[in-house]
């Protein structure tokens, strides 16, 4: 499985940023979870299909997060820049 993967502390004041050159899957994961997504298990995100460029998202909770972003199995390749938005 192809994938790109990012790694955060970060707190529900941030935001993610993420600046796709083509439509992908966006999923934000606890470290459960991103074991699981590894393991083609069943896992639990936040995010989705990502149709627009740039996408943000909010973490629910403070703590260590793990974004992946993957074409669902088909061909190609995506490329994408990331930037959390520091709140208050």
């Amino acid at each position: 499985m192809n994938y790109l993967h990012y790694e955060f502390d970060i707190s529900p004041d941030d935001v993610i940023e993420i600046t796709l050159d083509k439509r992908a899957n966006v999923k934000l994961l606890d470290y459960s979870n991103y074991q699981n997504y590894k393991n083609g298990k069943d896992h639990k995100y936040y995010g989705g299909y990502a149709q627009v460029s740039p996408t943000r998202l909010r973490v629910p909770n403070r703590g260590h997060w793990h974004l992946v972003i993957d074409l669902g199995g088909y061909a190609g390749t995506v490329t994408a820049s990331v930037n959390v938005v520091r709140g208050k």
